[in-house]
């Protein structure tokens, strides 16, 4: 049985993503935590960042916390702020770009397990 759990904010460590400059991520709820099903990650998205066109093998769903960015899902491109929310299934290629100046942030949820991440740039 999984147990209930309380993590608090100001216990998030962040680390830098490999594949982009300006985007740190923090893992909010995983497997490791009890979650048996989902992964809930924050990150943030710096001003200038930009992360390349990339598919993953897993859905994401996204909700916009803070900042204005732009999010390219297939041929499209979407002006994103707080209160906005993305689903972005397998497979799609997407990517972000935060030309503002300020830091973007979202909450990101993906099925735990493996994911893999294949860089299109």
């Amino acid at each position: 049985m999984t147990e209930p759990l309380l993590r608090r904010g100001a216990d998030l460590e962040y680390e830098t993503v490999d594949a982009a400059d300006g985007l740190e991520k923090a893992v909010l709820l995983n497997d490791d935590h009890g979650a048996p099903t989902f992964a809930i990650r924050r990150f943030v998205l710096e001003p200038g960042a930009e992360v390349p066109k990339h598919t993953n093998d897993v859905e994401h769903e996204q909700y916009v916390l803070a900042g204005e960015y732009t999010v390219g899902l297939e041929d499209e491109e979407y002006e994103v702020e707080a209160g906005d929310s993305l689903l972005i299934p397998a497979g799609t290629v997407h990517w972000y770009r935060n030309e503002s100046d300020r830091p973007g942030a979202f909450i990101c949820a993906v099925p735990n397990g493996d994911d893999e991440i294949e860089l299109l740039e």
